[in-house]
């Protein structure tokens, strides 16, 4: 399928801006989504897991390790990789 058009310069350069900035900030949004820092709370992890919450307890329950400090909870990327490795078949 071709599809040509008849447009001024300007409109072109305009339309060319718009599809550039679409496509950067596509670019951005996907970046932010797909890298994870080291330590996430728990609903982070549960995210980057991709499983709910109450999954994500059960992992818990099943040997995952947490850590808490003072009440604040923090997994590891890494100990999230290597139990869902670890459960793997």
């Amino acid at each position: 399928m071709k599809i040509e058009l008849e447009m001024t310069a300007g409109l072109e350069e305009q339309l060319r801006s718009v599809v550039l900035s679409t496509v950067k900030d596509a670019f951005n949004d996907f970046t932010k989504q797909t890298s994870t820092k080291e330590w996430m709370n728990i609903k982070e992890a549960a995210d980057y897991a991709g499983v709910s919450q109450n999954t994500f307890k059960k992992f818990r329950d099943m040997g995952m390790k947490v850590s808490e400090i003072d009440g604040t909870k923090r997994v590891s990327k890494a100990e999230i990789d290597n139990f869902l490795e670890r459960y793997s078949y």
